[in-house]
């Protein structure tokens, strides 16, 4: 497995939530409205969809559960807002893999190197 060649393999299970979480493009705008914006009542969240706030809602509750945003509550007023933290996740997963293809790289150009020595 790349992870293990490369270094310590992440946690694979809550990688897995983000990108799922991510995975949608109403959860992407929503976490980039909040990105945005700061923290947003969910009512206000859903003005911004042709959708009903139950389905705000949930997709709210996807993103919560991957770690993505926070929930505060005063009252009936729920304000969410990003976290950033768990995009680290994804981040480091990709420079996993861009180690693995700097390493495949430099032993490209070593046997070209190498190839145009020998001509």
């Amino acid at each position: 497995m790349i992870a293990r060649m490369v270094g310590q393999e992440p946690d694979t299970r809550q990688l897995s939530h983000v990108l799922k979480a991510v995975s949608d493009p109403t959860r992407r705008s929503i976490l980039t409205q909040l990105v945005q914006e700061g923290h947003i009542r969910v009512t206000d969240i859903a003005a911004y969809f042709d959708m009903s706030l139950n389905s705000v809602s949930k997709h709210i509750k996807v993103l919560e559960a991957a770690g993505l945003v926070s929930r505060q509550t005063m009252g009936r007023t729920h304000l969410i807002s990003a976290n950033m933290g768990p995009v680290s996740l994804i981040d480091d997963w990709f420079t996993q893999l861009r180690s693995v293809w700097d390493i495949r790289l430099e032993r490209l150009d070593s046997m070209l190197s190498k190839e145009n020595q020998n001509e």
